[in-house]
């Protein structure tokens, strides 16, 4: 398994470390999940935004990630892009919670450079 579909599985869970954070230490009732999002902690709630936002990111990521295999892009190119998406992602749910937003977009903006170049690399190889 090359590196490249480790970190999908990575990207996969990023939103989960997210949800346990939007949980943390505040009063959540987990009979009702759903219920209260919006009235909790502020950083609880920017965690919890942190990680729907993770949800959207995955699908564009991980098809990226198996049409590079599929038509054969250079392996240490994906690996590297798909490493940096990881890291892009893991620092944008950070300056997300620490409330951040000027330093959350600019990490966002290099997770989506990422997905896009792959994409790129793809129509030049298929």
């Amino acid at each position: 398994m090359t590196y490249a579909y480790w970190t999908v599985l990575i990207a996969g869970l990023m939103p989960y470390v997210a949800t346990i954070i939007s949980k943390w230490r505040c009063s959540y009732d987990n009979a009702q999940p759903r219920v209260g999002l919006d009235q909790l902690p502020p950083m609880n709630r920017r965690a919890n935004w942190a990680q729907l936002n993770a949800f959207e990111a995955f699908p564009l990521f991980a098809s990226a990630i198996i049409i590079a295999h599929i038509v054969k892009v250079d392996q240490l190119m994906i690996n590297q892009l798909a490493v940096f998406f990881i890291i892009f992602r893991a620092l944008y749910i950070w300056a997300y919670i620490a409330d951040w937003p000027k330093l959350r977009s600019a990490f966002w903006l290099g997770a989506l450079i990422c997905v896009v170049y792959i994409f790129i690399m793809i129509a030049l190889v298929g």
